[in-house]
């Protein structure tokens, strides 16, 4: 999204921003350290004091650079339509690719008009995924079938594993294909993380373009409010737990809500299009009481045993290996093997297993009718052919890999009490990475979360005992109290956070300066307070107290100023790494820009001290030595100068260094413990499942991705499918090598 707030252009932006912003502390507290030395002429002060503002100019003219093009608003939607359309593309190419098993050979998927009791659109009666293959010459191609359909309103039922996200994927990277600049731009959106509650649909559309496509905000509402995004809604049989006895909840709640805001729906004087999937079970037994109107319901049929054999040729890398298998198929078309086989599901599980290596005839001798046979068949070797044909530097093994993602699925069990043998849509199916830490035990993870806080900030406690007596005290309690405050930030568990550029939007410029006043009157308050209490005298004590304050009430003002957003509200943001990413990056700016001017206040006021104190030791010290040496009293006066200038600046640099150090280290923790809570319990539920979970848990589960075991959602991983989902949980252990 080059120029409209895409994820690579907006880090560069928000780097200029926070080095420009560096660039204002520095150049501030250079003046203030000039004017607070003295001795300078007023033409000197007046350009001291303008040094911060032309710094502050400088950065908002460049900030303004990043302002878009004025225009026409339509005009301006219209090419932010094409750039989504570009992304989305890219994405769901490669989430259509994973399900066809790393391929892109396609399944010819037919559907039928299922008859609707209530206010039905007008559609055609059949058709299939793509014109040619064998089957009747009329039936219109998905695309076609869909802009037949008045009003645009389709819903794609079906069994498990009978294609109809495939079917759904076809249809989007079809539409975007033939779109025009007016056309909207297709975009999937899972339902399982509608909050129905407080979101409307187009709050949850604006929410996904700010998730999955890191569009800022204000773009993301202009798209939706001119009409440019068709929401492709994946999953509505997600969305609510089955009932006590394994069916579909006749009530569910959630759905029936998600089928209220369709029916409110609108564009204009006509009903707003879509296209939504559902399992055939669920939308039958939502039906009963309430279901989407003026909309086209089509039912994914059986695939027939011709397109399978073509498939699964199309496919082959030796035909020889396949033929006793598709000449078994032509020779029974409706056996009950050619029958078990008619699921896209079960076609790619079995070209994925047998793509490379083995004898696909083996399924001729398995027990004949028997699906859940041929399901322990292929799923048993599933996870060993991908693991073989992947590419694999980190050496995962198939063992490893089956135990590690059997682990996860025990987070999918949304009550903690679900039996191995429970049905597959009794499980939740989103793993979203900074939600899975109780996992590891929540006493556990908090415990060490609290526990590393503290000790966090409790490591540079050595170096206050260099400080000058006075300040030694002060410094530990600090430091203690600093401590017990980030065991308390650290106990609770917090969503994912992302910063906002302040210079955006009025309320973030009115935020950071907020921040900066309130931070800078406190900071001076205490700052002054403090030096004239500390015993260094009221001059000493008032100068380190304005030098420390400043510093200090510049750092918290910068860090409670600049405006941030919670990822994912109700969900996470981005990717399903990123969201961890983007938190992190929270806490280290804040602990950077907190620490850096505590770090600065500190070591200024203990190298003023120290070096005070060591200054005059040092030079009286060499004064009288010096003067004894020379007998007069010139050498005595010019040893207790050279020597108080000299133990004046090494007292200050030493003092200055180690309280920065401690400052800095101190801010960082912070930072660390209270802006950046998500990742941080992550990183601690990570050292809690070491011998149960990769410690890059990440990185492993991109590999799956590419395996094809897994697939991204938006900011959470999902099962490939739910089938290999429930399987998994149903065995703990790998079993035995095939």
């Amino acid at each position: 999204m080059a120029g409209l707030g895409g994820r690579r252009q907006r880090r560069k932006w928000q780097l200029i921003g926070a080095l420009g912003a560096l660039a204002i502390v520095v150049s501030t507290v250079y003046a203030v350290r000039q004017i607070i030395h003295g001795g300078l002429q007023p033409g000197d002060t007046a350009a001291v004091l303008g040094l911060p503002l032309g710094v502050a100019g400088l950065v908002a003219a460049v900030v303004a650079l990043r302002k878009p093009v004025e225009g026409n608003d339509a005009e301006l939607a219209r090419g932010w339509a094409a750039t989504l359309a570009k992304q989305v593309e890219a994405g769901e190419s490669a989430v259509w690719r994973q399900l066809l098993g790393d391929d892109n050979r396609r399944i010819n998927l037919t559907y039928v008009l299922h008859p609707v009791a209530v206010r039905p659109a007008t559609a055609l009666a059949a058709g299939r995924l793509t014109a040619d293959g064998p089957g009747p010459a009329t039936l219109p191609d998905i695309v076609t079938y869909y802009r037949s359909i008045q009003p645009l309103r389709l819903i794609v039922t079906g069994a498990a594993g009978a294609g109809k996200t495939v079917l759904a994927l076809e249809l989007l990277l079809a539409l975007i294909d033939g779109r025009n600049e007016d056309g909207p731009v297709p975009v999937r959106i899972p339902l399982s993380r509608w909050d129905t509650e407080r979101q409307s649909l187009s709050e949850l559309l604006q929410q996904r373009l700010t998730e999955a496509y890191d569009w800022p905000p204000d773009l993301a509402a202009g798209l939706v409010r001119h009409h440019l995004v068709l929401p492709v809604l994946d999953g509505l049989d997600e969305m609510d737990p089955l009932a006590l006895d394994g069916s579909p909840d006749p009530d569910a709640p959630r759905a029936t809500a998600v089928v209220s805001a369709l029916n409110a729906y609108q564009q204009g004087l006509d009903a707003g299009p879509l296209i939504l999937t559902c399992r055939t079970r669920h939308y039958d037994a939502l039906a009963r009481r309430t279901e989407v109107l003026d909309a086209a319901r089509i039912a994914v049929a059986p695939v027939g045993t011709e397109d399978a054999r073509t498939y699964l040729t199309d496919r082959a890398l030796d035909k020889a290996r396949w033929r006793p298998l598709t000449d078994h198929l032509a020779a029974f078309p409706g056996g009950s093997l050619a029958t078990m086989l008619s699921t896209p599901w079960r076609l790619c599980l079995t070209a994925t297993v047998y793509h490379h290596d083995g004898n696909p005839a083996e399924l001729l001798t398995l027990p004949d009718a028997d699906a859940d046979a041929l399901d322990r068949h292929l799923l048993a070797r599933y996870i060993p052919a991908a693991t073989r044909t992947t590419p694999n530097p980190r050496g995962y093994t198939p063992q490893d890999v089956h135990r590690w993602l059997h682990y996860l699925t025990t987070h999918l069990d949304p009550s903690g009490t679900l039996h191995a043998t429970a049905p597959a849509s009794a499980e939740a199916t989103d793993l979203v990475l900074h939600e899975l830490w109780p996992l590891a035990g929540r006493a556990r993870v908090r415990a060490t979360d609290v526990l590393l806080a503290a000790l966090a900030v409790l490591a540079p406690l050595p170096l206050a005992w260099i400080a000058p007596q006075s300040l030694t005290g002060l410094l530990a309690a600090m430091n203690g109290a600093l401590a017990v405050v980030a065991g308390v930030c650290s106990f609770p568990a917090g969503s994912p956070s992302s910063l906002k550029n302040p210079f955006r939007t009025p309320q973030g410029r009115r935020s950071l300066a907020a921040g900066l006043a309130a931070g800078l009157a406190a900071g001076l308050g205490v700052g002054v307070t403090a030096g004239v209490t500390s015993g260094l005298g009221v001059g000493v004590g008032v100068t380190t107290g304005l030098l420390a304050g400043l510093l200090v009430g510049l750092g918290v003002g910068v860090t409670t100023g600049l405006p941030t957003e919670l990822v994912g509200a109700p969900g996470p943001s981005l990717g399903a790494r990123a969201a961890i990413r983007n938190d992190a990056l929270v806490g280290l700016a804040f602990g950077l820009a907190g620490g850096s001017a505590f770090g600065l206040a500190v070591g200024s006021a203990v190298g003023l001290t120290f070096g005070l104190t060591f200054g005059l030791t040092v030079g009286l010290a060499g004064g009288s030595a010096f003067g004894l040496a020379a007998g007069s009293a010139v050498g005595l006066t010019l040893g207790n100068a050279f020597g108080s200038a000299f133990g004046l600046a090494a007292g200050s640099a030493v003092g200055l260094a180690a309280g920065s150090a401690v400052g800095l280290t101190l801010g960082l923790a912070g930072g660390l413990a209270g802006s950046a809570r998500a990742a941080r319990r992550y990183l601690v539920f990570l050292l809690c499942s070491r011998r149960r979970l990769p410690f890059r848990l990440g990185l492993f589960l991109d590999w799956a991705v590419t395996a094809g075991l897994m697939r991204c959602s938006g900011p959470a991983y999902q099962y490939r499918h739910r089938e290999l989902q429930h399987w998994l949980r149903q065995h703990p252990q790998p079993p035995s090598a095939p």
